[in-house]
């Protein structure tokens, strides 16, 4: 029996990073925007029948599950990339007080100069999860853009570079599926 898991990307952040007036920034614990909430609650038909909800820990991924209407379970598994000591601040100021950490964290996936996890780590650690993972029936996990990059990277058997090239948007799905012992991206977007 081929096994389904669709990731989603929680709703987008009250104070959406890279929005007009905003600076990108790495993120701490923020809650998600009202007006995003509403619209994952408007999601929940779309995903279709599923047995389980998972979530990540932060507040918006278990206030995005929560507005589908069921009982999500907590996954530390799902959990945000650890940007050590750059959360929470933008990257612009980050870039002007350490370019040189900057510039290795954007060309080298197994570099943590901000002191957290590095990409390899994160694709590690999702990895891990996604192969002990396999259950029955369709499952939704609720989560966070890096994590989904990392899932899609890892189911693909990409290398750890492919991570930059893969954009999630808030409330975009992964549709992995679990089959012969491998999981196969079926498809990517809007649910």
């Amino acid at each position: 029996m081929a096994i389904r898991l669709t990731l989603l990307s929680h709703a987008a952040l009250r104070h959406a990073p890279g929005a007009r007036g905003t600076a990108l920034r790495f993120p701490a614990d923020e809650p998600a925007d009202p007006i995003g909430l509403a619209a994952a609650a408007a999601l929940g038909p779309a995903l279709g029948r599923f047995a389980r909800l998972l979530t990540a820990s932060e507040v918006r991924a278990r206030q995005t599950a929560e507005a589908l209407g069921r009982e999500p379970i907590v996954v530390p598994d799902l959990r945000d990339c650890d940007y050590g000591r750059w959360r929470g601040r933008s990257l612009e100021e980050i870039s002007a007080e350490d370019p040189a950490g900057t510039a290795a964290w954007l060309a080298d996936p197994a570099a943590a100069p901000h002191g957290g996890e590095s990409i390899v780590a994160l694709i590690t650690r999702v990895g891990a999860w996604l192969d002990a993972t396999p259950g029955q029936g369709h499952t939704v996990g609720v989560t966070h853009p890096a994590v989904i990059r990392a899932a899609i990277v890892h189911a693909l058997g990409a290398l750890p570079a492919a991570f930059w090239r893969v954009d999630v948007e808030p409330l975009s799905v992964a549709d992995l599926r679990w089959h012969a012992g491998r999981w196969t991206l079926r498809a990517l977007g809007p649910p």
